[in-house]
């Protein structure tokens, strides 16, 4: 069934290596990542190189290799976001919940920054405190 799925997903775009970033994201979104197998069902039904894919994949950050661990954090480290306290909270972040902080370079919100992604919720002007209570509400606490 897996297989059947990748291979809609690849078939939708009509196996088009120029969709290459698309297909990753909707296998991504059905599955929660992406395997070893199925990069290979998609090298396959797009006739590139596997190579090719690891080299998109391990480009972007958004790519997930393994099932997440619980709750995904990312912080902005992009100049807008660090002149407005970003370097702070991506330090404060760090040190209080460690496991699951990914620092990224741009979620595209500089005018509201510093901006944090936390699973698929983009969130701006994000001080330590309210990191704290965003992540509570997450956690269902």
């Amino acid at each position: 069934m897996r297989k059947i799925n990748i291979l809609k997903i690849c078939n939708s775009y009509n196996n088009q290596p120029d969709a290459l970033i698309e297909i990753l994201h909707d296998v991504q979104n059905e599955f929660g990542y992406l395997s070893k197998d199925a990069l290979v069902e998609i090298a396959e039904a797009l006739n590139i190189s596997r190579a090719d894919i690891h080299g998109v994949v391990s480009f972007y950050d958004d790519f997930r290799r393994e099932p997440s661990q619980g709750i995904c954090i990312k912080v902005c480290r992009a100049e807008a976001c660090q002149a407005v306290g970003g370097e702070d909270l991506a330090h404060y972040a760090q040190d209080k919940y460690d496991a699951g902080i990914h620092d990224v370079y741009c979620l595209g919100n500089c005018a509201l920054g510093p901006a944090v992604l936390i699973g698929d919720n983009l969130y701006g002007r994000v001080t330590p405190e309210r990191l704290d209570v965003l992540l509570k509400q997450k956690s269902g606490s």
